[in-house]
């Protein structure tokens, strides 16, 4: 398995009757798909950042009988979908002895983090390594039915960095994972979150896509180019100026692309478009939304530049005070998975 594993469970040292597992998955901006039409001949294909910062936490540990619980409500919400995929990891292997599971953390739902992917990838790594089964990412995503058109969710939870997928294969396969970059820490992200809205998913994220018209060929070879040309090797070289200049025409080229679904706007959020219009406006950085959002996100290359961005916002009147921002680092490892000792929390 991928990521990075605690020491303790390797080479057999770990005893399943002792402890249980923490999983500590992270969270992943979505930055923009290659073509989602498939004008090209291959649908979507995406480019992804995993992000410091935002975590999902599974603990999963043998029981006398089958628990669950929560850290908070957040978490507690999130539960079913938990269970689900814990059922459903038990009819694919045929495991089925009581445990307690527990979501100690979870990434925002339905804003753009991830947080679908995050805890069944979370969930998965937990069960696999409790059961010392030979499971893998792409196994659990096959399972709990996740990766149908981004692959960078599976590639970020066992890697990391800034990651390009080639979009699913025709039948079914999950994206091949085509180039990784290790990003510098020093560079920031500055995120802001709407809690007010929840940004498109399931039936309703399908109707959205089967209503767009199609993003023409010629957008979709400017987006291909930009990646290639721009983002990649920016990354590769720690060139910030060329990686957001590429970031950037990614974002506005999907943005008016997918404008008719988010009431005309490239923003799911009028107060998230309003604060990264007004740093773009101003330069040194490259803004855009993650997935369907709510959550926007402006990439600068320190956090003091994050720090004078929000001062700014604030200071021209362009910050809503019921946005959450948060500046956060890109992150160049995958999930955790260490030990947990000590009794299921209650």
């Amino acid at each position: 398995m991928n990521g990075t594993v605690d020491p303790a469970l390797l080479g057999g040292l770990w005893r399943t009757h002792e402890t249980g597992v923490r999983v500590c998955a992270p969270g992943r901006l979505h930055l923009g798909f290659l073509d989602p039409a498939a004008t090209l001949g291959r649908r979507f294909g995406s480019l992804g950042l995993v992000i410091d910062g935002f975590e999902t936490i599974v603990e999963l540990r043998p029981a006398k009988r089958d628990a669950h619980s929560g850290a908070d409500a957040a978490a507690v919400a999130e539960l079913p979908r938990a269970l689900a995929h814990l059922e459903a990891l038990r009819t694919a292997t045929g495991r089925r002895e009581p445990v307690h599971l527990h979501l100690a953390a979870t990434l925002p739902a339905h804003a753009g983090l991830g947080s679908g992917t995050q805890l069944a990838l979370a969930v998965g790594r937990a069960f696999a390594s409790l059961w010392q089964l030979p499971l893998t990412s792409l196994d659990t995503a096959r399972i709990t039915g996740r990766g149908l058109r981004s692959g960078v969710g599976i590639a970020g939870f066992d890697q990391g960095g800034l990651l390009l997928d080639g979009g699913p294969a025709p039948d079914g396969r999950v994206a091949p994972l085509l180039a990784r970059v290790e990003l510098p820490d020093t560079w920031a992200v500055l995120l802001a979150l709407d809690p007010r809205l929840p940004g498109l998913s399931g039936a309703e994220e399908k109707a959205a896509l089967a209503r767009l018209t199609p993003l023409p060929r010629e957008h979709s070879a400017q987006i291909c180019h930009e990646v290639l040309m721009r983002v990649l090797p920016g990354a590769a070289e720690a060139d910030f100026a060329p990686f957001a200049a590429g970031i950037g025409q990614v974002q506005r080229l999907l943005g008016a692309h997918f404008a008719p679904a988010q009431h005309g706007r490239a923003y799911a959020s009028a107060a998230v478009g309003r604060l990264f219009d007004g740093i773009a406006a101003r330069g040194g950085a490259a803004v855009g939304q993650s997935s369907w959002g709510p959550t926007g996100f402006a990439l600068l290359p320190c956090a003091s530049a994050a720090d004078d961005a929000i001062a700014t916002a604030r200071a021209h009147d362009q910050l809503d005070p019921e946005l959450q921002l948060h500046v956060v680092r890109p992150r160049n490892h995958g999930a955790v998975v260490t030990p947990c000792d000590g009794p299921a929390p209650t």
